[in-house]
């Protein structure tokens, strides 16, 4: 098996979950309704510690122990899509953010549940059942809210124009597609993102939200190869704090 092409898989999946995580969990005391607040701060947990769980793989295959890959990088060295580190700005653009985010992430550990790779295709299919929870979350307020009132459609459709360039380069494909592809280790980025699409065309279709032109954005590449926007490295300043006064801390 290529150990390169499954660290460097392994690597862009934990960085998405740890730096959305700690996104989420920025509106702990600050979310729009009581319920949201704790569903968010929920779902910040959950993917913290799904990221320590593929941390913890890594660390199986010789990388560091998590907490240092975790907290001891700078964002050069992190793999994450951008559309997960960008600020959570108003409600509407993390709940779009959300749903854009957690579909796709729903049909990767579905397809990442028949791979190769025992160890991960065990964890995904733990993993799938909070993030169809996460996807279903997402999706009722997507329908509410889209089909609401005037400012909430105009809103939510400004924030969809705005991170759906984004949201694409969650499928910048790997400089490994090919051999995790013929090894049977993940289907691929392309073969997610057909599946995508029409996941998330379908569930607007059920609001008054437009689906944009894919055909005329240009996706936002290059998180996947260390090129992060500015928003990035003061995140994880603020995430390696408490590591770095004390290593012993647990998460």
């Amino acid at each position: 098996m290529n150990q390169q092409a499954l660290k460097e898989l392994l690597y862009k999946m934990a960085d998405d979950q740890l730096i959305l995580g700690h996104r989420n969990s920025e509106w702990t005391g600050f979310g729009p309704l009581l319920e949201e607040d704790i569903a968010f701060s929920s779902m910040a947990q959950d993917k913290v510690g799904q990221s320590w769980q593929l941390f913890k793989i890594l660390n199986e295959l010789g990388e560091s122990d998590p907490d240092t890959v975790a907290f001891m990088r700078n964002a050069e060295q992190f793999h994450n899509c951008q559309l997960v580190e960008l600020p959570n700005g108003e409600y509407d653009f993390s709940l779009i953010r959300h749903f854009l985010f957690d579909t796709a992430e729903l049909i990767r550990f579905q397809m990442l549940s028949e791979s190769s790779y025992e160890p991960l295709a065990n964890l995904a299919k733990k993993i799938k059942g909070e993030t169809k929870y996460h996807s279903m979350h997402a999706k009722v307020w997507i329908k509410q809210l889209g089909s609401a009132t005037e400012e909430s459609i105009t809103r939510l459709q400004q924030s969809l124009d705005l991170a759906m360039p984004y949201a694409l380069g969650i499928f910048e494909p790997s400089t490994f597609e090919n051999e995790l592809i013929s090894e049977g280790i993940f289907a691929g980025e392309s073969a997610l993102k057909e599946q995508w699409i029409p996941a998330v065309t379908s569930v607007l279709a059920e609001t008054d939200l437009i689906m944009p032109d894919l055909q005329l954005l240009t996706p936002q590449m290059g998180g996947r190869t260390g090129t992060h926007t500015e928003h990035l490295q003061p995140l994880l300043d603020e995430m390696s704090e408490v590591f770095k006064v004390d290593p012993t801390a647990d998460w």
